[in-house]
């Protein structure tokens, strides 16, 4: 009998297991009797010479940042800080490029760290199917939706991003926009660009609009710079437009500055609007509007979830936090 059966038959994590066979402080009362006593009734016995060559854990909890840009990630970690310095626990922030395999990363930091759970913001679905198996640790995915990946030591907190841009969509439309570009985020590799990308694309088509994505949509990275130059690039090729959509608010503000060098004015010749709901957005001229989702929200239930997998043994949730689109100064209807 191997750990796994012990975790299929007691109904526990494997690294919940795990931690109850090595006298592990980090488990449940509850959790460690039940696994003991099936561990006795199984006469499983914990290989000790593996025991012995593997390091104990720390009291790490690690933060993996796929993006360096993305300001939403930022408030984020923010607010995981706070709520982790209440703890006993120890904060370890990671920060990687959006184009980098987060989960080889989180199983490179994992033998240098030994930490005790993983925070992953922003990610890519098809590395969690490749390598995810190879972390036994309680991990939750912020932003991202892992309810599809089926493994029981990871949950997810995001919003129902395919909505989100669905519904930005819908607002511009019913605002008079029939010429809509999109700044978005490299599909390939982002699971958030891909499912905001897909939203806009439902609305196009239940409002029987066309669009020609080798025309009207710029796939860059989640910066200012960016999105500057993807805007400029589609002046230039001659996009013609009354409404922008970028996929994130720094996509937004980006976008806003070229219209402006190109002599356009917002919301007059061109209405934005993003995604995210920066507190930037409201100070800016004009007033940005946005697809608000809370970044306290998606933190605060992240690492509650996380500290429910790491103390308790919890199995995986999967949660949705919900959105508001607020129509600010920078639309107009035409």
């Amino acid at each position: 009998m191997t750990i796994k059966d012990l975790a299929a038959k007691t109904g526990y994590a494997v690294g919940t297991v795990s931690r109850a066979l090595n006298d592990h402080p980090n488990v449940s009362d509850k959790a460690r009797a039940a696994i003991l006593q099936a561990a006795a009734e199984s006469g499983f016995q914990l290989n000790v010479n593996a025991k012995q060559l593997k390091q104990q854990h720390s009291t790490t909890i690690l933060v993996i940042v796929k993006g360096i840009r993305n300001e939403l990630f930022g408030k984020i970690v923010e607010t995981i800080q706070t709520r982790i310095a209440a703890t006993r626990y120890q904060l370890v922030v990671d920060y990687m490029d959006e184009d980098g395999n987060e989960v080889t990363r989180a199983v490179q930091l994992c033998l240098e760290k030994k930490p005790l759970g993983i925070l992953f913001l922003g990610g890519n679905n098809r590395n969690f199917l490749q390598d995810f198996h190879r972390i036994d640790i309680p991990c939750v995915l912020v932003t991202g939706d892992g309810s599809q990946l089926c493994f029981d030591n990871l949950s997810s907190v995001s919003t129902d991003d395919r909505e989100a841009a669905r519904q930005a969509l819908d607002r511009l439309i019913a605002l008079g926009h029939r010429h809509i570009a999109i700044i978005g985020g490299n599909r390939s590799i982002s699971d958030t660009s891909r499912q905001r990308f897909e939203g806009c694309m439902e609305a196009f088509q239940a409002h029987g609009l066309a669009f020609d994505p080798e025309r009207d949509y710029q796939g860059v990275r989640y910066s200012y710079q960016d999105s500057y130059q993807a805007t400029k690039t589609l002046l230039e090729k001659g996009c013609q437009f009354t409404a922008l959509f970028a996929v994130a608010d720094v996509m937004a503000i980006g976008a806003i500055r070229a219209l402006w060098d190109a002599g356009l004015r917002v919301p007059e010749d061109v209405s934005v609007m993003g995604v995210d709901g920066l507190p930037l957005d409201e100070y800016l001229v004009p007033q940005l509007s946005t697809v608000e989702q809370s970044a306290e929200r998606l933190a605060g239930r992240s690492v509650d979830l996380l500290l429910s997998g790491i103390e308790d043994g919890a199995k995986a949730v999967h949660e949705k936090i919900p959105f508001t689109v607020l129509q600010r100064e920078s639309v107009r209807t035409l």
